[in-house]
């Protein structure tokens, strides 16, 4: 009877064995990569650097240096002019919509835009609409992030401002561009448009029918020959009126106070793998530290077309997600991983990051605030950076759950969490040239 049934079964398998195949190896085609070796732990790609800045010293005076700050160079902030505000014109020419997509940092930089365009316009600015980004998948709004109400507020003098459409436009919707060609969708704004292309192109729209909406609208204005009252707006946009709402701010502080007092007149457990205290510090006495912009997530690394240590696994796993995401419109690919590293092309992994900050003079008592969405290889990646420089948190390690309530799962958020901290910071270090990487800089400076 065993046997009949046996032979049952094995005939059955040997039926179903053709329909069950492809289905398994796409299974695992799927979760090999990802959920298995390309998280594996990989040895460090520098091993002997990462020994010798593991032993490194650094001397007092040398630990000095690295927190002097940098001289201005003449350089002066960009929004302070003699100049009156002017009086806002009787009538707009009508209302101007700008759709946003990319992160939180390239919308920030859009909204700047946005706010130049009216003006060159003499429109009412709508309320920019975020798209949802495909990879963050976070459909936070303008009003979720951003002080709606300061940023309205602090430019009441310059352009008109509404939070929506009154009724009679409320039929100019995301949804409505995206179903057909509508005459009042700009959809070939260049790069980098100048002012004349505006007057040219979009004013002639809002003359017609008092509306207009401009999507894409990323990187779409001139930083060259506009009139100087238009870039000072910007700046103005850029470090005045683009206020985080009151609890990311009130996180932020709390973060950057926990990062200047870490102790609070007890001894410092420190994170380092050999499980060594520090000193007791003086809880008045505010300690400097490092903010690291690790623009090391999954999305970053598959558009770099970089080779980062992981194995053919991994660079499966990285080929198969950008043709995903990007259709093989990677134009970096057509490079060897040589050539790309040699044109600065490659971002940094947390490896690197490390043996940079090491080379620069920080030693294991630097404290580093790790501003990151998502590391890609996880804490495997990151381990080498935090045997480096142990006392390294992030906004995980420094708040708690509870804190981080509203921001969880939110990726704009959490990186207006980081812009923040990155703002207060001594020093601001990124792993790539970015987004948020120029807007900090020039702030900071």
């Amino acid at each position: 009877m065993d046997l009949q049934k046996s032979g049952v079964l094995a005939g059955l398998l040997v039926l179903l064995l053709p329909l069950l195949l492809p289905g398994l190896f796409s299974l695992l085609s799927h979760a090999s990569p990802s959920a298995f070796s390309e998280w594996n732990v990989q040895k460090p790609r520098h091993l002997s650097l990462v020994k010798s800045a593991s032993q490194r010293e650094t001397s007092h005076e040398k630990q000095s240096d690295l927190w002097v700050p940098l001289a201005d160079q003449g350089w002066r902030p960009c929004v302070e002019s003699t100049n009156a505000p002017s009086a806002l014109p009787v009538k707009s020419e009508g209302y101007l919509q700008v759709f946003l997509d990319g992160g939180l940092n390239q919308q920030r930089m859009g909204i700047c835009d946005a706010v130049a365009v009216a003006k060159i316009l003499n429109a009412t600015l709508v309320i920019p609409h975020f798209e949802v980004n495909p990879v963050w998948q976070d459909s936070s709004s303008f009003m979720d992030i951003f002080d709606v109400d300061h940023f309205i507020d602090v430019l009441k003098n310059d352009i008109l401002i509404v939070k929506e459409l009154p009724d009679e436009f409320s039929w100019s919707t995301r949804e409505y561009y995206a179903t057909a060609i509508r005459d009042t969708r700009i959809k070939m704004a260049p790069v980098h448009a100048s002012a004349n292309w505006y007057l040219d192109n979009v004013l002639p729209v809002l003359q017609s029918y008092g509306i207009a909406a401009i999507s894409p609208f990323s990187h779409r204005l001139t930083f060259d020959n506009l009139p100087m009252d238009i870039q000072r707006l910007r700046c103005k946009v850029n470090f005045q009126a683009l206020v985080f709402v009151p609890h990311i701010r009130a996180l932020g502080d709390a973060l950057v106070s926990r990062l200047r007092y870490p102790s609070k007149g007890a001894k410092v457990l420190s994170t380092d793998y050999l499980g060594e205290t520090t000193d007791v510090i003086d809880e008045n006495r505010a300690r400097k530290f490092v903010v690291i912009h690790l623009r090391f997530d999954k999305d970053m690394a598959a558009h770099s077309a970089c080779d980062f240590g992981g194995g053919k696994a991994e660079k499966l796993a990285l080929a198969k997600y950008r043709q995903v995401i990007w259709q093989g419109r990677v134009l970096n690919s057509q490079f060897t991983d040589e050539e790309l590293r040699s044109q600065g092309r490659c971002p940094l992994t947390p490896e690197e990051i490390g043996l940079l900050l090491a080379a620069l003079g920080f030693d294991n008592s630097t404290r580093l605030y790790l501003a990151s969405h998502k590391v890609y290889g996880g804490k495997a990646r990151i381990s080498t950076l935090r045997k480096l420089f142990p006392l390294m948190e992030d906004k995980k390690s420094l708040a708690s759950s509870e804190e981080r309530t509203q921001i969880k799962g939110k990726a704009s958020l959490l990186a207006a969490v980081d812009y923040y901290v990155g703002l207060h910071s001594d020093i601001f270090i990124s792993a790539s040239p970015g987004n948020m990487h120029n807007a900090l800089v020039s702030v900071s400076g």
